[in-house]
């Protein structure tokens, strides 16, 4: 089985909810990274496999496969494929484990592997209606972060609680602390450097 190395990383800064990068649509952003990677390794586009991106959201202009959208606008050759993930938060994750997995089995050697998320130009969504023509109100939904359109046997059974409560019940049950958070983070970080060096 085949290694699976990391060559080279780019990313942009956090941005803030409506902050600096607001005004830039997703698949721009995600095409700026995958294009400046490119330069930084030196790779010859042509021997890119694939494009795994990672997005939760998909609501808006990251809509209909932004892997493709950004591959395509980062000008890379049309013969390199793309396929965008949605694992929710670990959306981005999952596309580089896919990218090291791929590589092993020998599916490719060279991939490039990320995510790409803008809260800021998340849309106001409405259904369409179940009938020809509905009269009365309906519900617009804020994609910025958590549930639309929950389907009510889903609710009922599970919940339909964001991330953040999420993320607060799981504490909760394993009683991770910060600081057990943050030097998991650290040793992240250093095998990285190290990795790099």
């Amino acid at each position: 089985m085949k290694e699976a190395v990391v060559v080279g990383a780019v990313r942009t800064p956090i941005g803030n909810h409506g902050g600096g990068l607001s005004a830039v649509r997703p698949d721009d952003l995600a095409a700026l990274v995958i294009s400046e990677l490119v330069n930084r390794v030196g790779i010859d586009p042509a021997e890119i496999e694939e494009v795994y991106l990672g997005c939760a959201n998909q609501a808006g202009e990251d809509n209909r496969n932004v892997a493709r959208m950004a591959t395509l606008l980062a000008g890379l050759p049309t013969s390199v494929a793309a396929v965008t993930l949605n694992r929710l938060c670990a959306s981005s994750l999952n596309a580089i484990n896919m990218a090291a997995r791929a590589i092993k089995v020998g599916e490719g050697e060279v991939f490039i592997a990320g995510g790409v998320e803008s809260m800021s130009r998340s849309p106001w969504v409405i259904p369409k209606s179940e009938k020809a023509y509905p009269w009365g109100n309906l519900t617009a939904w804020d994609t910025t972060i958590g549930w639309r359109f929950p389907n009510a046997k889903l609710k009922e059974q599970f919940g339909n609680e964001g991330m953040g409560e999420t993320a607060e019940n799981i504490y909760e049950e394993t009683k991770i602390s910060r600081e057990e958070q943050d030097a998991f983070s650290l040793e992240s970080n250093k095998r990285a450097l190290d990795a790099i060096d």
